[in-house]
């Protein structure tokens, strides 16, 4: 590692009088890969905010390059050469490549016309420094999220940026675009850019990283060398206590309890005669590589995408969905993995969110109870412990947490008997993983039933009362929480198609 190329000391920060910042501190060298780690609300992306000139701080001072600044506009810290590829990426999926990269920066012809030749020819030399295979005259929209991450990240570096800010960079890549990844952060360290590494996954920490800096509350906790610290610690300094993710050992589901949803050979798209059941008080987990169908299978079965064959069962009756609107008549509510496009209205508040699938009932003629609204919405802010000033703060200013535990109370306010609850902790810290698995437990000791799925074997061993997996679009396994483990759930996860389930 280098020299110290940022300090921010002291930095205060609040909104509409509630401290999200209380004199935090961050250090950054040349050539670190240096993580931010801390509970969904702890303050990290506010911390980033004002780094990149979104956000201007109450108090504190931020060193850059030996000198103090302030950034007005992300365009100005940029300029400056710091840069931040976001976890919601912000493509213009209608261009190609060439065009995300250089947008506000084209080559003109005659000062009125782009030099689209030039522009791919700045890309191709671009991607052949970072190692990318990507084609400059691709659409944006046709490539993985993976792809289109690699072409931000060209973009920063493009700007000549000295500091990269990753926010949760590989919450929605493979496996092998993560490792694709690391070599490249890998490579940028190596030209002494500093990158600041913002992850809720533990396991990366020792991949990638060389120093660890923890925030709780707001606040500056301490910073270790990734090296010589454990997992263990570093959760114990994020949440102040210590987490036990220690697998079920059996199921909690009575011997008698009554199947409530029944799916019988459910083929839509490429998923094909996919049957299974759930029962009260069930959490019936669903594993598979990604691709494997379990998302298809959960979003057909809600009524968003359209189903090609198959029944569905409530109680031992048929009935049809075709809608989300019919699925959610029939007591079945979706937390989607995907929460800011399908499960939240981000420009609208808490209560807003909150009350959106359930808004009827509180109409009276054309207007809205809105008292009933707010104390309602208040109730779930309380049990659920979402962290916001007020019943009518916008979602988009919640961190990534908050804004799940909103989903959920969208649906228990609706009451939905029957929970698809799909990456549930994707994106979230380990305190709040353990607060979405005690209020998931709450939910089937109170007689709901859930559906999970999940890329995360650990998650699916430890909620589970029975595990379903699917590859290549089919049911390929079913296992008993007693007789599950990580090897038995990737020998199905891994089955193809012309292969049986007993090879």
């Amino acid at each position: 590692m280098g020299e110290v190329i940022l300090q921010m000391r002291g930095i205060d920060k609040s909104f509409a009088g509630v401290p999200a910042l209380k004199k935090a501190q961050f250090e950054l060298r040349s050539g670190e890969v240096h993580a931010l780690m801390g509970e969904n609300g702890a303050g990290k992306s506010t911390l980033m905010k004002i780094l990149t000139g979104i956000y201007r701080r109450d108090a504190g001072e931020v060193i850059f390059a030996g000198k103090s600044v302030v950034y007005t506009s992300p365009r100005e810290a940029q300029e400056a050469g710091i840069a931040m590829v976001h976890q919601e990426l912000n493509m213009m999926h209608h261009l190609t490549v060439a065009q995300n990269l250089f947008i506000g920066r084209e080559t003109m012809k005659l000062g009125i016309f782009t030099d689209d030749a030039d522009t791919e020819a700045k890309a191709s030399e671009l991607f052949q420094l970072l190692n990318i295979d990507i084609d400059p005259e691709e659409l944006m929209g046709n490539l993985t999220v993976g792809r289109q991450q690699m072409v931000e990240i060209a973009k920063a570096i493009s700007s000549k940026a000295r500091i990269i800010i990753f926010d949760e960079p590989t919450a929605a890549l493979t496996e092998s675009e993560t490792k694709e990844l690391f070599k490249i952060i890998r490579d940028l360290k190596a030209k002494g850019i500093g990158i600041i590494y913002i992850s809720h996954r533990m396991d990366e920490l020792k991949a990638i990283t060389d120093r660890v800096t923890v925030m709780r509350d707001g606040e500056y906790v301490g910073t270790v060398i990734t090296r010589d610290s454990t997992k263990d610690e570093i959760i114990r300094m994020m949440v102040g206590r210590t987490v036990f993710e220690a697998p079920k050992e059996k199921s909690n589901v009575k011997a008698d309890a009554p199947v409530v949803l029944e799916v019988r050979g459910l083929c839509a798209g490429f998923v094909k005669d996919v049957s299974f059941a759930l029962h009260k008080g069930e959490i019936l987990g669903f594993a598979g590589l990604m691709g494997a169908g379990r998302t298809e299978t959960a979003r057909a079965l809600f009524g968003a995408d359209k189903m090609d064959g198959g029944q569905i069962l409530i109680h031992g009756k048929k009935v049809e969905i075709h809608t989300p609107q019919d699925a959610v008549a029939n007591g079945i509510g979706y937390l989607s993995e995907d929460r800011k496009r399908y499960g939240l209205v981000v420009q609208k508040t808490v209560q807003e969110n909150t009350m959106l699938a359930t808004i009827e009932k509180y109409m009276h003629g054309i207007l809205v109870d809105d008292a009933s609204c707010e104390t309602e919405t208040e109730s779930y802010i309380k049990r659920l412990r979402i962290k916001t000033p007020s019943v009518q703060e916008e979602v988009s200013h919640l961190s990534g947490g908050n804004q799940q535990k909103v989903v959920i109370a969208k649906w228990l306010v609706r009451d939905s008997e029957i929970l698809i609850f799909d990456e549930p902790t994707r994106g979230i810290d380990v305190g709040a993983k353990s607060e979405i698995y005690a209020l998931m437990n709450e939910l089937v000791e109170k007689g709901k039933s859930i559906i999970m799925i999940s890329s995360e074997l650990p998650e699916i061993l430890r909620m589970s009362d029975r595990i379903v997996v699917m590859s290549e679009g089919r049911k390929t396994g079913e296992l008993s929480i007693e007789e599950a483990s990580q090897e038995k759930i990737m020998h199905y996860a891994t089955l193809r198609e012309h292969e049986s389930a007993a090879s």
